[in-house]
Formats: structure tokens, C-alpha cells, sequence
């Protein structure tokens, strides 16, 4: 199978994946919440105003109905109105979304540059106490709880030592015309530095990890014995010939990775208040919101599939192989 093919492929299996997730959710949603107009109940509403409550939601239609509704309201961009803003879902998602990019690249760029460049450092000391320290470092990173993390730098960082800002992307009150007005200020990045650090050492340990054992395989084929006949030097090896043939993994780990992280690290933005993705799917599960929440869990598959269908394309692209034998 050429690459075109293999390209056309996936595309159309990402489009199938995200049908039956649209699909399942519409079902998941109407099982755990038969009647959503419930969370809007409050004392003196009467069955009359709760009845023009469900046809202004189109709930008093069949089932049926409401499927073949749900899916053309999705693909014309439209998720519904929020319960609790009282306004359209897709809007509030894509401001959540916004901010939970503004935290979640800049983690992920630090993890996938000193994470690789460790991984070097390991192979290259394999056998020493360095790479015992690094391995331990790096598992600790990857298996400690991030809540944990994020409390303890902010009784340290903001409590303690009072550095760094403990809650929010901005100090109020604060006023910006648009989103890049909002992050492009010395006083977002003040706020940043703690939630990107806690995330940015979560995921700091899997690529480490990832280049030292690919480069320790690397290590071994023939090439490699080949450059120290012709007397380069090991640090050359290492950095030019190993580390270059052993990023593969890491960079498609790299997408997939980045598709994950945006449906927001929900620990870390409640713990630092970030009105992310993550922290707005727990406040609309608390309030009932269930146009939000169920808008929130469609933007974060899709986003998830498509980075998934960008490291597929990135690995194809790095290694044709992959392309040609998706046909076999």
C-alpha cells in the first residue's frame, strides 16, 4: 500500500472511531441522565414550565429523534446550551480549550527536549550510578501522583517561599480584549511556572525512559561499530548517529502524548484553579450541565484521534515502512 493509501486509510477509520464515540456518548449520557432537565429543578417549578424546559432542549422527542438531532447538530458546530452559563457550549469549550493549551504545550516541549537529551546521558553512562539515579529519577517522575506534586510546589513555592502565584492564569481582577492578550503578560507566565513545572516532571520521565532503552538497542547494530572504526568520537556517536536513529518512538510517543494532555490534566487544574478543559468537565458534573459536560468529552476524543491519527502520519512519514506494510 503507497502512502496515499495508507494516508486515506486512516482518515477513514479515525472518521468511524469518532462516529461510535459520538454514538456511544449520546447513549452513556441518556442512561446516566434519562431526565437532565432534573438539575434545573428547583423549589416552585411547576410541570408545565418543566415541560417547555424539555422541548426547548428537543428531550420530549423519541429517542430516535434526538439522535438523528444530536448528530446534525454536532457536524453544524452546534453543542447545545450550557445548564449553568445559560449560553452556547461550543464558545466556553473552546476558551477552556485555549487555556488548557496555553499550560499543557509549553509542559509538554520542556518533558520532550531535556527528557530525550537525558535519555542520551543514561545510555551513554550505562552502568553507572548516573544511569541508576536517572532510571529511579525518571520512574519516580512517571509514578508519582500528580496532586501530590502539585501541593507539595505550592506549600514550598507559594506558601512558604511566597515566589510564585498558587491559583488562577491571571491575577484579578484582570481584563483582556483576547486570548493572546491574555497570555502575553509577565503576569500570566508568573502564574504558569508552577502548573507547566508539575506536569512538565510527570511526563519528563516516559520519554527519558523511552530514548535510553531505543538508544541501548541502537547501540548495538553494526553502523554504530562502524563509525568508531572511521575514529569518531563517542560523544559524536552518541549525539549524531545513536540519538538521531533512536527519536523515532519518542516523537510519535510525543503526539500521542500531546493528545492525551489536552483533555487537561484535571488534578493539576484544580489544584492550581486553571480554567482548563479538565476542571470545566468536573464543575459541570457537579452542577448537572450536561450539554457542557457531554460537549467537553466530544472535543476531548476528537482531539485525541486526530493527534493519534498525527503521530500514525509522523511515523510513516519517518519510517515508510509503516505506510507500505499497513496493505500486508
Amino acid at each position: 500500500m503507497n502512502q496515499k493509501g495508507y494516508l486515506l486509510k486512516r482518515i477513514l477509520q479515525m472518521i468511524f472511531s469518532y462516529l461510535i464515540i459520538l454514538t456511544l456518548l449520546f447513549f452513556l449520557f441518556r442512561i446516566a441522565l434519562p431526565d437532565p432537565t432534573a438539575a434545573l429543578v428547583v423549589e416552585g417549578l411547576s410541570e408545565e414550565e418543566r415541560q417547555l424546559v424539555q422541548a426547548r432542549f428537543g428531550l420530549d422527542q423519541p429517542l430516535w429523534r434526538q439522535y438523528i438531532t444530536y448528530l446534525v447538530n454536532f457536524f453544524q458546530g452546534e453543542l447545545g446550551i450550557s445548564f449553568h452559563y445559560r449560553g452556547p457550549v461550543f464558545p466556553i469549550l473552546v476558551d477552556r480549550l485555549y487555556n488548557t493549551l496555553a499550560l499543557m504545550i509549553p509542559a509538554i516541549i520542556v518533558s520532550y527536549v531535556i527528557g530525550p537529551l537525558l535519555g542520551v546521558l543514561l545510555s551513554w553512562k550505562r552502568g553507572s550510578s548516573t544511569e541508576f539515579t536517572g532510571i529511579v529519577s525518571g520512574l519516580i517522575m512517571r509514578s508519582a501522583p500528580l496532586f501530590w506534586t502539585g501541593m507539595i510546589f505550592v506549600m514550598i513555592f507559594g506558601i512558604w517561599l511566597g515566589i510564585f502565584p498558587t491559583s488562577g492564569m491571571r491575577t484579578m481582577p484582570y481584563e483582556a480584549a483576547h486570548f493572546f492578550d491574555k497570555i502575553f503578560t509577565l503576569d500570566f507566565l508568573w502564574h504558569l511556572i508552577l502548573p507547566m513545572l508539575t506536569v512538565a516532571i510527570y511526563y519528563l520521565g516516559l520519554p527519558m525512559l523511552i530514548m535510553r532503552n531505543t538508544m541501548l538497542e541502537v547501540m548495538g547494530e553494526d553502523f554504530i561499530e562502524l563509525c568508531r572504526a572511521k575514529g569518531l568520537s563517542e560523544r559524536k556517536i552518541m549525539y549524531h548517529h545513536v540519538a538521531r536513529n533512536a527519536l523515532l518512538p519518542v516523537v510519535t510517543q510525543a503526539a500521542v502524548t500531546v493528545g492525551l494532555a489536552v483533555g487537561g490534566q484535571v488534578v493539576v487544574e484544580v489544584v492550581f484553579s486553571w480554567p482548563g478543559l479538565g476542571r470545566e468537565i468536573v464543575q459541570a458534573i457537579q452542577t448537572s450541565d450536561f450539554p457542557l459536560a457531554q460537549g467537553a468529552f466530544m472535543m476531548m476524543s476528537g482531539v485525541v484521534l486526530v493527534m493519534n491519527f498525527a503521530a500514525d502520519m509522523i511515523y510513516s512519514y519517518l519510517d515508510p515502512r509503516v505506510g507500505q506494510g499497513g496493505g500486508k
